[in-house]
């Protein structure tokens, strides 16, 4: 026992010398000078996102002095701006792979360049190589409003577009992506059914209606609209069917098909259809479809509620406030205040 305390006692002091520099390997967390952020975008099925951190002018001389002209720059503070992606697109008209990338800039008086690079998980651009590049883009820089700290952001989002900006002090850096969304969407919907869609006629039918809707009038598409009304046959798929035939010039057997969809048609169906064509502008043939419903279904608050706001759109305001006055009288409570707001915009 006397050897095991004497033991003890020579230990402490040497673990009491050793634990300054332990501790010290450890830092605290404080807030940083130039606090990290992100943004990102969804364009179509693409997502973009990009991740910086933010330096702050605090009444600094930025362009020419903190950022020297002639020398590539981070494109923000401490390690790489960095750019993801999660399918292919072009970068001020490059073309760049799918994948994550190091932001830096080159900027000059006059002109500037944008720079992705496949490395993106340097300490900003200190060992940044142009072997590395994947797409140089030239900018003219823009003045801005003043913005203290830097900052990035997607502008104009659109289904196949977007820009991305840089704003810092009084200058603003744009630089255009697009995305071929129906290529990609295309290779997705592939994808997708070769999952769990696969097993309903909904899956085909949503992948032939996508392509009805924006122009692809292939045989494959055809072939996913007949996949699906093998499955069982519908009001949505053989319509959809028809959309696709008509597109190619075939209205005879378009019509066909209109006609044999007709009879299997549901209430929500009819209404959707309704809606569809309002939205194409084909207000008539929207009023035809509302009009159906209310025959076929007169209990439901919906069919005439749709068919007000059908009238509404057409001008006929004394058929709407009619229309609207039913669907009050049979609608749930959580739509009657709704319903009669419509109602006191035709008085």
């Amino acid at each position: 026992m006397k050897r095991a305390r004497t033991a003890l006692v020579a230990f402490v002091p040497l673990l009491l010398a050793f634990a300054p520099a332990a501790l010290a390997q450890i830092p605290l967390v404080l807030p940083d000078g130039s606090p990290k952020a992100s943004v990102s975008q969804k364009v179509g099925l693409s997502d973009f996102k990009v991740a910086y951190h933010r330096p702050a002018v605090n009444k600094r001389k930025i362009w020419g002095e903190l950022v020297p002209y002639g020398e590539v720059w981070r494109a923000g503070a401490n390690e790489n701006t960095i750019l993801s992606a999660s399918t292919p697109f072009t970068f001020g008209g490059k073309a760049v792979p799918a994948g994550t990338y190091g932001v830096h800039i080159l900027p000059s008086e006059a002109e500037w360049t944008v720079i992705l690079s496949s490395q993106s998980k340097a300490w900003g651009s200190f060992t940044y190589d142009q072997k590395e590049d994947v797409a140089r883009v030239a900018v003219k820089p823009e003045p801005a409003d003043f913005v203290e700290r830097l900052s990035f952001t997607f502008d104009d989002p659109a289904n196949d577009a977007t820009v991305l900006s840089l704003r810092w002090e009084k200058v603003r850096v744009a630089v255009p992506i697009k995305v071929d969304t129906k290529a990609v969407t295309l290779a997705s919907i592939r994808e997708q059914l070769r999952g769990l869609p696969r097993f309903s006629w909904q899956g085909w039918n949503q992948a032939a209606a996508w392509c009805m809707r924006n122009d692809i009038t292939t045989d494959e598409a055809l072939a996913w609209a007949d996949r699906s009304i093998s499955m069982q046959k519908t009001f949505p798929n053989l319509r959809t069917k028809a959309a696709l035939l008509e597109k190619k010039g075939d209205a005879k057997a378009a019509a066909a098909l209109r006609a044999e969809a007709l009879p299997l048609a549901k209430e929500a169906d009819v209404n959707n259809l309704g809606y569809q064509l309002l939205g194409e502008g084909k207000i008539a043939e929207a009023l035809e479809s509302f009009r159906k419903n209310v025959k076929d279904y007169p209990q439901s608050w919906n069919v005439w509620d749709s068919l007000a706001e059908g009238l509404q759109k057409s001008g006929d305001a004394k058929g709407a406030r009619e229309n609207y006055e039913k669907a009050l009288a049979m609608a749930p409570e959580d739509q009657k205040k709704r319903i009669s707001g419509e109602i006191a915009k035709l008085k």
